[in-house]
């Protein structure tokens, strides 16, 4: 019987875009505890919380992003984990949104990661279409597979599938935050 939330996903996908997204978070709350004060500064940035907010939420965001990441890991954890995740998303991607609209492009997005530190990219559509791929995989990577179960082969292809993934979100996280530059020297 399908639930809600049984997709005809293979689980290979499911397990490596799970994985992936899982390094993405952790990466990005380790980048933003080890860096907590230019977090900070960049929530402040965005203008969007009373700035008695900005220190705790900049030390609790971190840290629910972890529990994210670690809980997408184990299949056990994976839905609670994907509704956190999508929660998440969801926010920081509304918060850049927001600014944008407001027509404030020069802040730096609090990302962290893959990408490179803290205060290495500038908010941008681009950021807000990265953020939405992440999102929409979130169902696959929730979705409880009625397929087939996974073969010990299958580990390695979610192994390389991961590492793959990966390097998609680098190199769009990388080209997302040299843009702006390049667009500066081309109008030099």
């Amino acid at each position: 019987m399908m639930t809600p939330l049984s997709l005809p996903v293979d689980p290979v996908l499911s397990h490596a875009m799970g994985a992936a997204l899982a390094v993405v978070l952790l990466s990005g709350a380790w980048q933003k505890l080890k860096e907590q004060d230019v977090f900070a500064a960049a929530l402040e940035n965005y203008r969007l919380l009373p700035a008695a907010m900005v220190g705790w939420t900049a030390r609790l965001l971190p840290l629910v992003e972890a529990l994210a990441g670690a809980l997408l890991l184990f299949q056990s954890t994976r839905l609670p984990a994907a509704l956190l995740a999508f929660a998440l998303l969801f926010l920081a991607t509304s918060a850049v949104a927001i600014n944008l609209l407001r027509g404030y492009s020069e802040i730096e997005c609090g990302c962290g990661g893959l990408g490179g530190g803290i205060g290495d990219q500038s908010i941008s559509w681009g950021l807000v279409a990265r953020n939405l791929a992440l999102i929409a995989a979130i169902p696959w990577i929730a979705a409880e597979s009625t397929l087939r179960e996974l073969v010990w082969m299958d580990y390695l292809t979610v192994a390389c599938a991961t590492l793959a993934l990966l390097g998609l979100y680098a190199l769009a996280s990388q080209l997302l935050a040299t843009q702006p530059r390049l667009s500066a020297l081309r109008n030099s």
